[in-house]
């Protein structure tokens, strides 16, 4: 079994700069949305990457990590191409492939892979909670986004400084193991954490 990381963010609060310090050859990315990289560097890239495009990957993959950023595009460009269809069913069927998504992941992957999927945030309407973003209640509804994953980072920015937050003040939906990380605020070096993540679950 795989392992699928959920670290979450605003834009432009460093999710995708955290991949910098992975050597190019270390690491693959699906790039849902954008088609550029915030640095420098050789790095293989799937453009305006799909879900079957990630599944063609996975079901023979190369490398022990891979990153989808951003990964709320899957369920945001879905909502999109099916905009005119009616009822709840269109809704059903977009938690059913995110969940798949992840699933698959979890189950069919080997158990050294670790798949970072870097996704917005948005805050719950009636907790207040910082919680990652979905395209309306009927997902949420479907799909606890936060509960298929064991290890959940926010990204957080103080003047220059931009870090990764390990566990929940209460106002967020961040987790992760006892012990797995130094400190509740680290590095966004997410080289770093996939280096933890394994020494930890001795991958």
């Amino acid at each position: 079994m795989g392992v699928p990381v959920l670290i979450m963010g605003e834009t432009g609060s460093g999710k995708t700069y955290s991949l910098k310090t992975f050597d190019p050859k270390e690491v693959g990315i699906f790039s849902v949305e954008k088609g550029r990289l915030p640095f420098r560097g050789n790095y293989g890239m799937v453009k305006h990457a799909t879900y079957k495009d990630i599944q063609k990957i996975f079901a023979n993959p190369k490398l022990k990590r891979y990153v989808i950023d951003d990964s709320q595009y899957l369920l945001v460009n879905e909502l999109f191409d099916r905009a005119k269809d009616t009822g709840y069913q269109k809704y059903t069927d977009m938690a059913l492939a995110f969940r798949n998504l992840i699933h698959d992941v979890n189950h069919r992957l080997p158990e050294d892979v670790i798949v970072y999927f870097l996704h917005h945030t948005e805050q719950d309407g009636n907790t207040g909670k910082i919680k990652a973003k979905t395209v309306g209640k009927m997902i949420d509804q479907y799909l606890t986004l936060e509960g298929c994953f064991d290890v959940v980072l926010m990204t957080a920015v103080e003047g220059a400084e931009h870090s990764f937050i390990t566990q929940s003040d209460g106002f967020s939906t961040c987790k992760s193991p006892e012990g797995m990380f130094p400190s509740v605020k680290i590095p966004n070096d997410l080289k770093m954490v996939d280096s933890a993540i394994r020494k930890y679950w001795e991958l």
